[in-house]
């Protein structure tokens, strides 16, 4: 668990909801995902990201969304996943976050007429 966790950062998150039953068997999954989530470190690496957590007495099926900065949106029902499992789709989907950011800053930059460099003759 600690691999899934060395990379774990909400820099392109805008919104992470976390909702269960604390009743129900099949929610330890998701309630580690929102203790990982909460820490502080984790926080840290984006200060504007929400984490909602959505407790309730219902017996509702626990469930993750998670909403992007570039509109995207990922929901883990976490029943039937592991803790393993929802981290590293977390960690896949904010890897093509930023990759696409990051293709989007660069597409950009390379539009923008820059210094010219070299010698004249």
């Amino acid at each position: 668990m600690a691999a899934a966790l060395a990379g774990f950062g909400l820099r392109p998150v805008k919104l992470v909801r976390v909702q269960f039953c604390p009743f129900e068997k099949n929610v330890e999954s998701t309630r580690t995902f929102l203790q990982a989530v909460s820490s502080e470190k984790v926080r840290a690496t984006n200060l504007n990201c929400s984490v909602i957590p959505d407790v309730r007495h219902d017996g509702s099926e626990p469930c993750v969304d998670v909403l992007f900065g570039d509109g995207h949106c990922l929901i883990m029902r976490g029943a039937n996943l592991t803790a393993q499992e929802m981290f590293t789709a977390f960690a896949s989907h904010v890897r093509a976050r930023n990759e696409a950011a990051a293709a989007v800053a660069s597409a950009s930059s390379a539009d923008k007429p820059g210094p010219v460099t070299g010698t004249r003759r």
